[in-house]
């Protein structure tokens, strides 16, 4: 994985044999702080899951940088590894094997690669995660010897051709290396198995039993030695190589390679929802669509920004400067240091309160409120922001995209620089909620629409 965002996903996957319906299913996108989470922390406040996040976000935007200067450089073993970063904002629970074994990973659309903590009967146990702030308590491992579903790819392979840095074994098995910034990494065999989705609930009216997705001989990753620490049982990759689980069930089923999200505002406490086939169509009124740019760093989802507007200030963008990477896994949003000064300067224009610092001074641009309710900030105060992307597709900021609240009487701009290095911007989490955003690979587009996400993934029904 490269030093980028990962997006942790939470969907729940079982072993029932059953179609999937109107073409498409969803499954639950869980939030690290949400409390459905393993990772939730009762001791924090909303405003301190702020200040959190965008430290996360800091060590994520460095490491996804520092992967950009990285790239081509040779690893011990003479292979060339992705570098990906470790931090992470989503959670999943995948179920692979017959029977399904049930694990927490985590689902990245920087990277492709899905794998997991595994073993062979009797064969040593791969370390569990990290025993540090970040390690969730479920610590599961996938036996493959008690699946009748599981094999191993040869290292002559498409597959493992597929990968960055593989080797051959003395079985002719694939091996991988996957490497983190921090310098951490994971290595094992290359597998097939059989994963199955259970669709979310209220995805089919009516139905009797939830529908399900068996997706056999999914490509993943066995792994068996994992160095540093790790606070999670696995990855899904979900990015734009032929290896990602979008891809994979694009190739084998009649729902193509697109998927959606709706993220609900990190005040809310309800989940989010990952759509693939047919649901991940954005048909909300004023969706614009952009095309998909070749990334300059691994398989992150990247566009073209050409211009910004704020009020009636338009802040045009140099094409080498224009690269804009859609990162759900970052919930702050990085610009140049020259265009985020000209968005700052306009912003203050506009906001007339004293200026204090956050906590911490993690983000540079606050304003004190006090006496002042968070809409009448929010809502009245805040200028739009728009983001003109290529072809003329126009995405709106409102507020609460692009300022949050650290504090009682602090609001704070989500928005830093990005590194010097740097030959990419980045659109956070945070700006992308409460909207409907919809990749497809095949047509190479994103589509964004406003949209009340908080209804985007219901809650099961009642039982009776």
């Amino acid at each position: 994985m490269s030093g980028h965002a990962l997006l942790l996903v939470a969907f729940v996957l079982t072993a029932q044999l059953c179609a999937y319906v109107d073409g498409g299913f969803s499954v639950e996108f869980i939030h690290r702080d949400s409390t459905k989470s393993p990772l939730h922390d009762p001791k924090l406040t909303v405003h301190g899951r702020v200040l959190a996040a965008a430290r996360r976000s800091t060590a994520r935007a460095a490491a996804l940088a520092r992967s950009y200067t990285s790239i081509g450089s040779p690893s011990p073993d003479g292979a060339v590894s992705e570098i990906k970063s470790r931090p992470f904002e989503y959670l999943m629970y995948v179920n692979i094997g017959t029977p399904g074994t049930r694990t927490l990973a985590v689902a990245d659309t920087g990277s492709n690669l899905v794998w997991l903590r595994c073993v062979n009967g009797s064969t040593a146990v791969p370390p569990p995660p990290a025993s540090d702030s970040d390690a969730p308590p479920e610590d599961v491992v996938f036996d493959v010897s008690s699946s009748a579903t599981y094999g191993r790819v040869g290292c002559q392979s498409g597959a493992c051709h597929a990968l960055p840095a593989t080797s051959c074994d003395a079985s002719s098995n694939c091996n991988y290396l996957q490497t983190y910034g921090d310098g951490s990494n994971t290595t094992g065999i290359l597998s097939i198995e059989t994963f199955t989705f259970e669709d979310a609930p209220g995805g089919c009216v009516g139905c009797r039993d939830r529908p399900q997705l068996v997706v056999h001989e999914v490509n993943f990753g066995c792994s068996t030695s994992i160095n540093g620490a790790f606070p999670w049982n696995g990855v899904v990759g979900l990015g734009d190589g032929n290896m990602s689980l979008v891809s994979q069930i694009g190739a084998v089923t009649s729902l193509g390679r697109r998927f959606s999200y709706c993220l609900v505002p990190y005040y809310v406490n309800a989940s989010s929802a990952l759509n693939f086939g047919s649901r991940a169509d954005v048909t909300e009124v004023d969706a614009v669509t952009t095309a998909l740019v070749p990334s300059p760093v691994g398989s992150f989802y990247t566009v073209a920004l050409s211009s910004v507007e704020i009020n009636n200030s338009t802040f045009t963008i140099p094409p080498d400067r224009s690269h804009l990477i859609v990162d759900s896994g970052t919930s702050m949003t990085y610009l140049h240091q020259g265009l985020l000064d000209q968005v700052v300067e306009e912003v203050n224009r506009t906001i007339k309160l004293p200026q204090v610092s956050s906590t911490g001074r993690i983000l540079p641009l606050c304003y004190d409120a006090t006496g002042m309710t968070e809409e009448s900030i929010l809502e009245k105060m805040i200028p739009d922001v728009k983001l003109v992307m290529g072809g003329g597709a126009v995405v709106t900021l409102k507020a609460r995209n692009t300022f949050v609240q650290v504090d009682q009487v602090t609001v704070c701009m989500a928005v830093l620089p990005v590194a010097d290095q740097s030959p990419f911007a980045i659109l956070g989490n945070i700006a992308q909620q409460n909207m409907h955003v919809g990749y497809d690979l095949d047509k190479r587009t994103i589509t964004f629409a406003a949209t009340d996400c908080t209804t985007a993934y219901p809650s099961p029904p009642a039982s009776v």
